[in-house]
């Protein structure tokens, strides 16, 4: 590559104003502009990058050569300036949750379709190292047979987020990493939802899923918990698997009888054996995942969650809120999610 690739951000509150830090400082990309209807903050960020700050996104698109832009705006807003950015031949990354629904997402895969651009999703703890690490130690097989996932990711109340609830918001992440790190698509959904500060949506979920393989999975999310927790915990026949995203550790909790061949001990069924913590490098997982996106942009797909991930996420989204509101079992059809094998740039450690 000859000259770095000119990037720019729409809009740059607290996410889109990381996604600008990163795209200044990757040997990769040149920052070359922001827009936010925010005076203080777009002029604050393009000051402090040394970017043009724009108050209107389309006459950043009229003013400026861009070959990617990252899309960090209230989740209503994604597909309408994402469609304009595409359609103006640029490589669009869209922040989580891609759009606000299936509707919406599918008309954007197929504006980037039209127009031969990439389109990724932030699907960030895709690329946090203590996921990475599980996925490639279950492809091992180092669990055997699974049997549960759980996921917990509370905390306390966003004033920031008002248009989509804690399902979009936030069970998207689990949603797409539980068919990522099974490789096996959720056959099955029961859901309940709870309304208790947020103005319009819900702050609460609880929800129960199987998937094709029969592995049962579990949420439990909140914007009411006064401390913030992000655990993922993977239960099989050899022990059990336990991320924290926040501090980008895994830990492996030994069933010791699974060690055993005594025919005697068949009974026993299962007892506390070693714990073990894996050394991992500590690494910005959004410095890794916009690389990701560059490097797909310069050189084809390489692990990038990509629209279809994106618009299955949303789907998922959709139907746990379906099974809350009608209060049943919601059975959706079959699916294969993304090839088990998993082609990531190798992030930078956090500095």
């Amino acid at each position: 590559m000859s000259q770095p690739l000119r990037a720019a951000v729409i809009g740059v509150g607290v996410m889109g104003a990381n996604h600008a830090r990163v795209y200044a400082r990757m040997p990769q990309t040149t920052l070359v502009a922001v827009a936010d209807l925010d005076e203080n903050q777009r002029t604050r960020v393009a000051r402090t990058y040394k970017a043009r700050p724009y108050a209107d996104y389309r006459r950043m698109l009229e003013k400026e050569d861009l070959d990617v832009v990252t899309i960090a705006l209230p989740t209503h807003l994604h597909h309408q300036v994402a469609k304009e950015t595409m359609a103006a031949g640029i490589h669009t990354f869209v922040e989580k949750p891609m759009a606000d629904s299936v509707t919406a997402a599918q008309d954007m895969i197929a504006t980037s379709r039209q127009h031969d651009v990439l389109l990724g999703v932030g699907h960030i703890e895709r690329f946090n190292p203590a996921v990475i690490a599980l996925k490639e130690r279950l492809m091992e097989g180092q669990l055997g047979t699974i049997y549960q996932i759980h996921a917990r990711r509370i905390g306390p109340f966003p004033p920031r987020v008002k248009d989509v609830g804690v399902v979009f918001d936030l069970a998207t992440h689990e949603l797409n990493i539980m068919e990522y790190i099974t490789g096996a698509g959720i056959r099955s959904i029961t859901a309940v939802t709870k309304q208790t500060l947020h103005d319009s949506h819900e702050d609460m979920v609880s929800s129960i899923m199987r998937f094709d393989d029969g592995v049962i999975g579990m949420i439990d999310i909140n914007w009411l918990t006064p401390t913030k927790i992000r655990l993922l915990s993977v239960l099989g026949e050899r022990g059990m698997f336990r991320v924290n995203y926040l501090t980008q550790e895994l830990w492996f909790y030994e069933n010791r009888s699974a060690q055993d061949h005594w025919l005697g001990l068949v009974t026993v069924g299962v007892t506390e054996g070693s714990v073990i913590k894996y050394e991992l490098t500590r690494v910005e997982p959004l410095r890794a995942e916009l690389e990701t996106f560059v490097e797909a942009v310069l050189h084809g797909h390489n692990g990038l969650v990509n629209g279809e991930e994106g618009l299955r996420a949303v789907f998922l989204a959709e139907q746990v809120l379906r099974a809350s509101r009608e209060q049943r079992w919601i059975t959706l059809p079959p699916y294969i999610p993304v090839p088990a094998r998993y082609d990531h740039v190798d992030p930078l450690p956090i500095s």
